[in-house]
């Protein structure tokens, strides 16, 4: 049986990355998400096992002790990470797996299994990122300006990853996804040369 491909998707906070994955996973049924755990607290509406494992920090300490973890790695004030067994099962029985994590997650899960496909996704601008933490009103103000003032230091990883989607217009962010699935991909790049206006802006506006 072929092995399944592994997309690893990562984005600063507030650049739209769940969202995006969310309309991946609903065009594109073949593909399976893979369910982080997390010790940062349950926001309204989430649900235990879909939008993450919420674990205490003792038990996660305990499944990083075990070697239970793809990666794992501490965001803000917070532990993230991902089950090794999840991921390896469904690769084996030739599903492909998304992964929705952090740069700092990407980088261990590339050092693991080089053959991945990894992705990063930039907002279009500084104001937008800020004006998409402010809306989604689930943090403090406190945390939004403490998140934007790292969104340089997260973005500044971008050349590390295979690909960059720019989520500018929803929809097109989307197609954009599919098509690195597809393999039709090559003006993706995140080497590509027309990204660096927008770079130079986000990485020196923090």
């Amino acid at each position: 049986m072929k092995r399944g491909r592994l997309f690893v998707i990562a984005a600063p906070s507030g650049a739209g990355k769940t969202s995006l994955v969310k309309a991946l996973l609903e065009q594109e049924p073949g593909l399976h998400l893979s369910v982080s755990h997390t010790t940062r607290s349950r926001r309204p509406k989430e649900v235990d096992g879909r939008e993450y494992h919420f674990d205490s920090v003792a038990n996660f300490r305990e499944l990083i002790a075990r070697g239970e973890f793809l990666e794992h790695a501490q965001v803000f004030d917070n532990l993230y990470g991902t089950s090794r067994a999840f991921v390896e099962q469904r690769l084996d029985a030739g599903q492909d797996v998304v992964l929705e994590i952090d740069w700092q997650g990407a980088r261990q899960v590339r050092q693991a299994l080089p053959q991945c496909v990894s992705i990063f996704v930039l907002p279009p601008s500084r104001a937008a990122l800020a004006e998409r933490l402010a809306t989604r009103a689930t943090d403090s103000t406190q945390v939004i300006e403490r998140r934007l003032r790292e969104a340089a230091a997260d973005m500044s990883h971008y050349a590390e990853f295979d690909f960059v989607v720019v989520n500018d217009d929803f929809a097109q962010a989307v197609t954009d996804l599919r098509r690195i699935i597809a393999g039709d991909c090559a003006d993706l790049s995140s080497k590509r040369a027309r990204l660096a206006p927008l770079l130079g802006e986000l990485l020196t506006s923090v």
